[in-house]
């Protein structure tokens, strides 16, 4: 069939291929193929849609061995976070009202005691990405002061300000 059963330290699941690819294995490896039993049409892009779904599987297969993990950095002057049980998240950013941010089942969090560090983890790595990207836009990063929400490690190509005379 064209399922794999996975099951690891962190998560567990069914991966399931599309018809027109099938499974081998070969000296204890997953291989990934076509189906010659179907036929393709001619404007399936077939090479993006098998590295598509070898993509996938190697994501589901390695968040079961171990989690990923994403940090955000907030700045700006009394921009923070904070924890309000264990899935709810406390943002205060500038607004004239703090955000409320439910944090999804199999998605953890850590926030700093300064409250300017963000760190998550999951194993699913489409949900972690998703969080993090929801989270980022309540305030992303302003080009003149650098203020708001970043990935740790990304840049900020900052703009000149206003030119005085």
């Amino acid at each position: 069939e064209n399922k794999i059963d996975y099951k690891g330290k962190f998560a567990s699941g069914i991966y399931e291929l599309p018809p027109y690819m099938v499974i081998n294995k070969e000296d204890d490896q997953i291989v990934l193929g076509l189906n010659p039993a179907v036929k393709l049409s001619r404007t399936m892009n077939v090479s993006a849609q098998w590295g598509l779904h070898r993509a996938l599987l190697n994501n589901a297969l390695n968040g079961a061995r171990e989690l990923f993990k994403k940090i955000l950095r907030i700045e700006g002057l009394g921009f923070k976070a904070q924890l309000d049980g264990a899935n709810k998240l406390i943002l205060t950013l500038g607004f004239s009202h703090k955000i409320n941010y439910v944090i999804p089942a199999g998605v953890a969090i850590e926030v700093d005691k300064t409250g300017q560090m963000l760190t998550f983890q999951s194993s699913n790595k489409e949900l972690l990405g998703l969080v993090c990207s929801q989270i980022r836009d309540f305030r992303p990063p302003e080009p003149y002061k650098g203020k708001g929400i970043r990935y740790d490690g990304e840049i900020i190509h900052k703009k000149a300000g206003k030119a005085k005379s």
